[in-house]
């Protein structure tokens, strides 16, 4: 066992259990394994949002406020791409439209997503390292009654109102773990499963063939925590999507997700009332505020959990 902690992640509920933990302890001591079914090319350029989210929250660049993209960011350029595309419904800033074009610049040269990831880390003054969940072209669909939609498109454009009816992984199939990935896995102090959506943030890492072996083979040291407080999504649509999956709208629905691969789970302690139901699972559960308004409850969280 080494002295690094690793996190699973996605999206603006990953990024900010990442920026408490980054602020208590040393980003070279963080490793991220980072959702990529988000992935997405919009007017010729390569887009992670996830990636960016936590590389711009890592950097200190990230708006606070709308919880991706650069701060202080202007959509000059995306005000006139909307003259001649349709696809003017996710927001690309001036200086956030900058990484796409360096990823897309490097993607074809030939550089993996890895590789990529780690220059942009670098380049930003990234000390954690952030690996991308695989290198090869995964997408999330969700299949609706108004058609069959990128999960980005589902989500922003459609605000999550279709009716799904099926959640798809185009190109899982030929997924395969980034090399060294199950050595990590295999030699970290802790994992910890950030607050990310369950469904389409980590499972999509899950579905990498061989993530979930290596991950249960490592269940005693990994801690899980709930995005659902009350029975509702802090942010996204974490609640529609459980329900299709047939699991509870509540951090025991949660805890069922992640119960072949966790040991331990941190729920909010207004569920306090829950916390015999997930015990039930065979799950170690902790009550704790896991509501991250602001830095210093992003670090409480962290160090919770840390010292657990």
């Amino acid at each position: 066992m080494e002295d690094y902690y690793l996190i699973l992640a996605g999206g603006v509920g990953a990024a900010k259990f990442i920026e408490g933990l980054a602020n208590i302890i040393d980003q070279a001591k963080i490793k991220i394994v980072v959702n990529t079914g988000d992935d997405i090319e919009l007017f010729g350029l390569q887009i992670s949002p996830d990636l960016d989210i936590i590389t711009y929250t890592l950097a200190n660049l990230i708006d606070k406020k709308k919880g991706w993209g650069f701060k202080e960011d202007t959509f000059n350029c995306l005000k006139n791409l909307s003259k001649f595309y349709q696809d003017d419904w996710f927001n690309l800033g001036d200086k956030d439209l900058a990484t796409h074009i360096y990823r897309t610049n490097l993607f074809n040269k030939g550089y993996s997503k890895a590789r990529i990831t780690k220059k942009i880390s670098r380049k930003l003054g990234i000390k954690a390292d952030l690996i991308p969940m695989c290198n090869e072209p995964v997408q999330t669909y969700i299949e609706t009654t108004e058609g069959l939609f990128h999960f980005e498109e589902f989500y922003i454009k459609y605000q999550c109102k279709p009716k799904i009816l099926d959640i798809k992984l185009e190109g899982i199939e030929k997924a395969k773990p980034i090399d060294g990935i199950f050595k990590i896995i295999k030699f970290a102090k802790k994992i910890i499963i950030s607050p990310s959506n369950p469904i389409v943030s980590i499972g999509p890492i899950l579905a990498v063939p061989g993530m979930k072996e290596a991950l249960i083979k490592e269940k005693d040291k990994i801690y899980g925590i709930s995005p659902i407080i009350k029975g509702a999504p802090i942010k996204g649509p974490a609640d529609k999507l459980l329900q299709f999956c047939d699991l509870e709208v509540s951090c025991v629905g949660v805890a069922n997700f992640y119960k072949n691969i966790v040991r331990h789970f941190i729920i909010d302690k207004r569920d306090e009332k829950l916390k015999s139901k997930i015990e039930e699972l065979d799950i170690n559960t902790y009550c704790y505020d896991t509501l991250m308004i602001n830095l210093r409850k992003k670090k409480d969280l962290a160090s919770f959990i840390i010292e657990l």
